[in-house]
């Protein structure tokens, strides 16, 4: 009989509540695919977003948010589905609890701004064809309104599978998509370091081969 779920202490699993749209750039997947002007980047699908250039995201929403939004530069993540925008709000001045203030003024910021989020997200979709999120850091507390659950197709040998079922069969995750969630997540936190120099890394390859003739 399978014990009963237990989350993992760093597992932060389900959708938060809302529609408020964090930088760092998708990984390519394998496959072929020749880039073309407008077309899919090397190993996207047909189907996918063509890539898009961080600056040029970033660029374009310090252009576009408020000026009270953008006086802490606004932290951007950005891969194949999602853009994720985290707005730094002031923290109030003399609060006896610093936490439970920094929630109320996250809450209000997200009251106060839905209908600017909702504008500008539905622009900025049109504008580089991926989904906008929107969260709010105020002093020590970040919170994220609501982020995008995309599903990855992925194919797994007996022995991978097996380390999946294990997590599921010791209570850890619900299902092998949750293990694989989980232990993408666990390798994002311990290798965080080698991450950022893998997208440096394939940042420059982007630039290089952008700079390359054009297939037409």
């Amino acid at each position: 009989m399978r014990p009963p779920f237990t989350p993992h202490p760093h597992h932060r699993g389900g959708p938060f509540a809302d529609a408020f749209a964090g930088g760092g750039r998708g990984f390519p997947g394998r496959g072929g695919g020749r880039r073309g002007p407008g077309g899919a980047g090397r190993g996207r699908g047909a189907d996918a977003p063509p890539p898009v250039d961080r600056a040029e995201v970033a660029g374009w929403f310090a252009g576009r948010l408020p000026d009270a939004w953008t006086a802490v530069a606004p932290d951007l993540t950005v891969d194949r589905d999602e853009i994720t925008v985290v707005v730094t709000v002031p923290a109030p001045d003399g609060a006896e609890d610093a936490a439970a203030a920094a929630a109320g003024r996250i809450a209000r910021f997200r009251e106060d701004t839905r209908a600017q989020r909702v504008a500008i997200a539905a622009a900025a979709q049109e504008r580089f064809g991926r989904t906008v999120s929107w969260g709010a850091t105020c002093g020590e507390t970040t919170e994220l309104f609501t982020t995008v659950s995309a599903p990855v197709m992925t194919r797994l040998r007996q022995s991978e599978r097996l380390v999946l079922d294990t997590l599921v069969d010791a209570g850890v995750a619900r299902s092998r998509s949750d293990a694989l969630a989980w232990s993408v997540r666990l390798v994002g936190q311990h290798a965080d370091e080698w991450l950022t120099q893998l997208r440096a890394a394939m940042a420059s390859v982007e630039e290089v081969r952008a700079q390359g003739p054009q297939l037409h």
